[in-house]
């Protein structure tokens, strides 16, 4: 089983900030969308976004808050690292 250490909530990941593994500021993360059967995470919705993000086709909510594919993340720590690559 995984130490304590190497576990992150997701209450814990809300407001830290989302930048590509180049460094661009896409905002903050606000929740994350998941698939209730299956538990898969599916998006990370974006708050204060950045003109880097608002340069991004991004899908949207019925709110109309950006929406960034969880399977971007690829680093989560100080900041939740997203690959650019994988976000288009």
């Amino acid at each position: 089983m995984a130490e304590e250490e190497d576990k992150k909530y997701a209450r814990d990941l809300i407001g830290r900030t989302v930048i590509s593994k180049t460094g661009k500021k896409f905002g903050t993360l606000g929740d994350i969308v998941f698939e209730t059967r299956s538990g898969e995470l599916i998006h990370m919705v974006l708050e204060n976004p950045t003109a880097n993000a608002e340069r991004l086709e991004l899908e949207k909510d019925k709110s109309g808050k950006k929406l960034l594919p969880f399977s971007a993340v690829i680093a989560v720590g100080d900041f939740v690292v997203v690959s650019e690559e994988d976000i288009i």
